[in-house]
């Protein structure tokens, strides 16, 4: 079709997302098989890489913005414009979770964090006591400096005791086949309690002026 030489793309192909490392495609294809296509960068400039009319053009490219145009009987079409964003995903998936402390009472607020290193392309699972009744917020930082990690934060608000158990999260890497999953027991009681251990008798007698020492062990 020489009045439409590129085929139309859809939103969806104009964001694309690679791990680091890996190859992709631009996904700017021509109507007319034999057309002559160029590669240009957000600076304006060729960018050399193989070209498959059916496909696009395949290679390695750094994160920015890029453009393909092509001349057909003297007149200069371009194509639409197609945003690489480069994602860190290493192979291996470290992860760690932590809690402030793991036993509570009654109508605390319990928070356990889980931490995921050095990736970017991750799907994270909860599994506690509340959550068949949606119990708790999952709160995420996406912290790049000075190295990436996701934060997923989880928050109890007015702890009972049926939160007391195992908290896990599962972290799954969103194109590998690698999970990774911690997890931390977590206890609730009624109430507080303490438990003494005096080191003296109910009755103690003192001389004047005598400096005693009364120590009490607390649990």
């Amino acid at each position: 079709d020489p009045d439409l030489p590129f085929v139309p793309s859809i939103p969806e192909d104009q964001f694309i997302l690679v791990e680091e490392g890996d190859p992709t495609v631009i996904p700017c294809r021509t109507s007319d098989p034999n057309a002559q296509v160029t590669l240009i960068n957000s600076l304006d400039k060729a960018v050399y890489a193989f070209y498959d009319s059916k496909q696009g053009f395949i290679g390695n490219f750094p994160a920015g913005s890029y453009t393909c145009k092509t001349t057909v009987k003297g007149m200069e079409f371009k194509s639409d414009e197609f945003l690489i964003y480069i994602l860190r995903a290493t192979s291996q998936l470290p992860v760690e979770i932590e809690a402030l402390k793991t036993v509570y009472k009654t109508g605390e607020t319990i928070v356990v964090t889980c931490v995921v290193f050095d990736n970017e392309v991750v799907n994270l699972q909860w599994n506690y006591p509340g959550k068949v009744k949606e119990k708790g917020l999952i709160k995420l930082d996406d912290i790049k400096v000075p190295s990436q990690k996701l934060v997923y934060t989880l928050t109890i608000p007015e702890a009972s005791v049926k939160d007391t158990g195992d908290y896990e999260c599962t972290a799954r890497h969103a194109t590998k086949e690698v999970k990774e999953n911690k997890k931390v027991v977590i206890t609730v009681h009624d109430k507080g309690f303490i438990h003494l251990e005096p080191q003296f008798s109910p009755l103690e007698a003192v001389n004047l002026h005598e400096v005693k020492n009364f120590v009490v062990d607390v649990q």
